[in-house]
């Protein structure tokens, strides 16, 4: 039997282009370049002003004459927005934990490993050139690795690079996310509402026994975990992305239908669905068709886990939408410092080596030692020298250290200086990184 092509619309025009962009495995890391560089104009224009202050205007909810959540547009795109992220961050890290990367011990052992030393270390370098005052308190910043940006610059140099050093990089990022995560909960947090705190934790009680008792509806989750949970975190003092976080967690990742279980229906269906005579001759189905149909997108979603049901859909909706807002919000600083501003304190100088020098040293150092000692091998294709190109590449610190600085600083400067370190280590890092890999490939 012949199968007639799909029917093209004009809007295919339009529409298959932008799919095609999404769909391409570097999209995310250019629409974060470009997000990053309108900012950077934006800061650095005549329309600075206006720029730096669309940011402060507040917005919030009345009733009864008072006021409710009010804050500004700055901080509900950092504490709201940024919560879908690190929602999604969570879905990742679940789902790594239970199928991906850092389920097998033994495999996930190395890039454990490595992310704490590519953590530790910056750290480390950041509290010896800045060990007390306000200053002290940016240790977290040049602890983060940006997934979308260090991933992004790795496929730029396509398929020839060993698909074994994109998981590791991968399972590296994810477990620098959820170290990310653990620092914000633990040490920048406000003073805490114990109240709120608990009826947050209660509302995630119930999505977790939800989940051991079997629902599966997406809404049921939005609702209790926007409504419940994240709005008690907003209110606590605990920063409200941990709630997303730990909302990803009550997530169900079985399923209702098994896989051999699932061919077999859709097998039936798509015969009962060919023996209906084809209704060619209007362009609409029978009520027969349609109810097949039905079935078949009903058995279908009971075949995805809710996890990666949800996974899949946001996606997109992070890299493309929230993280670019994220960045056109927090990535404008003017160019116009002069060098004594910028070096004030060792700011700058202390994210920048912890991240350009940190990153390297506690990546590559940890790596090898857990090598040396036998407690995790060299996954295949990878070697020294593409290890320390990798290194390289997680001194991306961009997304997350910028998260990071809006809550260690209040200062301006400080901000701005922190700003400065980031973009320059995370420049440098990504080229030398390129570099380093293209001349391992060949």
């Amino acid at each position: 039997m012949k199968v007639s092509k799909q029917k093209k619309y004009p809007i295919d025009k339009v529409v298959y282009p932008i799919q095609k962009f999404i769909q391409y495995e570097k999209a995310g890391g250019i629409t974060l370049g470009i997000s990053v560089i309108i900012a950077l104009f934006l800061a650095n224009s005549p329309f600075a002003e206006q720029y730096f202050h669309f940011f402060e205007h507040k917005f919030g909810f009345q009733f009864d004459g008072k006021s409710y959540l009010e804050y500004s547009i700055h901080h509900w795109i950092n504490d709201g927005l940024m919560s879908i992220f690190f929602f999604v961050v969570g879905l990742e890290l679940k789902r790594e934990i239970v199928g991906g990367e850092l389920s097998n011990p033994r495999k996930a052992l190395l890039p454990i490993g490595a992310a704490i030393g590519g953590m530790i270390v910056p750290a480390i370098i950041y509290l010896l050139l800045n060990p007390v005052g306000e200053a002290h308190n940016g240790w977290g910043i040049p602890m983060a690795t940006d997934i979308a940006f260090a991933l992004g610059v790795l496929y730029l140099l396509g398929k020839k690079i060993p698909l074994s050093l994109k998981v590791f990089l991968t399972a590296l990022a994810i477990v620098d996310d959820l170290g990310a995560v653990l620092v914000i909960a633990l040490f920048y947090t406000s003073d805490i509402s114990i109240l709120s705190l608990s009826i947050g934790l209660s509302f995630a009680g119930i999505m977790y026994i939800a989940n051991r008792l079997g629902v599966r509806s997406v809404i049921f989750y939005a609702v209790i975990g926007i409504f419940g949970l994240w709005t008690a975190f907003l209110l606590s003092g605990v920063h409200a992305t941990i709630a997303a976080v730990i909302a990803a967690f009550t997530i169900p990742t079985d399923v209702r239908i098994k896989e051999s279980v699932y061919l077999t229906k859709i097998q039936n269906y798509l015969n009962r669905f060919k023996s209906i005579d084809p209704n060619n001759k209007i362009p609409t189905l029978t009520n027969e068709q349609l109810h097949i149909l039905d079935e078949i997108k009903n058995d279908t979603n009971q075949a995805i886990p809710p996890l990666q049901r949800l996974e899949h859909a946001m996606h997109p909706f992070v890299t493309f939408l929230i993280i670019p807002i994220f960045a056109l919000a927090n990535a404008g600083i003017s160019i116009d410092i002069d060098t004594e501003q910028l070096f004030s304190t060792n700011i700058a100088l202390g994210v920048g080596l912890g991240l350009l020098v940190g990153k390297v040293v506690g990546v590559v150092g940890f790596t090898l030692l857990l090598v040396k000692f036998k407690i995790a091998p060299f996954p295949e294709g990878m070697n020294v020298k593409n290890l320390f190109g990798l290194g390289l590449l997680a001194a991306i610190g961009f997304t997350m250290s910028l998260f990071i600085t809006s809550l260690a600083f209040t200062n301006q400067e400080y901000m701005v200086q922190a700003k400065i370190g980031i973009f320059t280590a995370s420049i440098i890092g990504g080229i030398l990184g390129y570099m380093v890999l293209s001349r391992n490939k060949e």
